[in-house]
């Protein structure tokens, strides 16, 4: 009789989590970068996509550093107020790190930095819950576009489609998404599949700090609220 995989015994020593280690690492890490580089700036990011920001990284890896990860880890290698400060004004750059956001240390100059954000940009095939950015519909009738050995993809992503004469034809209009409404599985890989990309990966400037200077990007929350909060 063939063993049971439930009495399967797990070495539990082999397994590793990202615990106390990992975020001292982060913590020494952002100390390290504050006092190597000139400036440090908040950013924010939508629809990310690891390998485009991994290039990106690696684009500017002699002059900066990037760093991702629990937005709490970070303002406690910041310091949360002037009290725990490591460098005058850095709190601020704390209370700013919050949702999808990450923090970029440079010795580039200021305008080279604007650029490079402003200019990023890469559009890809939206994901499972990402919001349509346009209605897309298909009207009744033949398909050219997908072959025959589609059809019972097709048909599985929930399209009325039948073969008539080894044709694809849809036997009723078919929305595919509805513009301001969330993507559902079947509607994203139909949209992969009719090479249509409503994503765009961009990376939005939320505030600078110098030793000399602060500067906000975001329309909010002013300098003395930040100071406050």
């Amino acid at each position: 009789m063939p063993k049971s995989k439930r009495n399967r015994q797990v070495t539990l020593s082999k397994t590793k989590k990202k615990g106390r280690d990992h975020k001292e690492t982060i913590v020494n890490g952002i100390k390290e970068a504050a006092e190597k580089y000139a400036c440090v700036y908040v950013f924010s990011f939508e629809n990310m996509r690891n390998q485009k920001f991994k290039e990106f990284r690696e684009q500017l890896k002699s002059s900066s550093r990037f760093f991702l990860g629990s937005n709490k880890v970070m303002q406690v290698a910041l310091g949360r107020s002037a009290a725990d400060e490591i460098s005058p004004g850095l709190h601020k750059v704390s209370k700013l790190l919050r949702g999808d956001a990450g923090m970029f240390f440079t010795n580039l100059s200021k305008e080279e930095v604007e650029r490079l954000f402003k200019e990023f940009e890469e559009n890809d095939f939206a994901r499972t819950g990402s919001i349509a950015t346009e209605k897309v519909d298909l009207k009744e009738g033949p398909l050219e576009q997908f072959t025959h050995e589609m059809e019972p993809f097709l048909r599985k992503q929930g399209m009325p489609v039948r073969l008539n004469k080894g044709v694809v034809e849809l036997v009723s209009d078919f929305v595919v998404c509805e513009e301001g409404k969330p993507l559902s599985p079947e509607a994203a890989r139909l949209l992969r599949l009719m090479a249509i990309k409503m994503a765009t990966f961009r990376l939005h400037l939320i505030c600078r700090w110098s030793p000399d200077e602060f500067e906000l990007y975001i329309d909010g929350p002013d300098e003395s609220d930040v100071e406050c909060s």
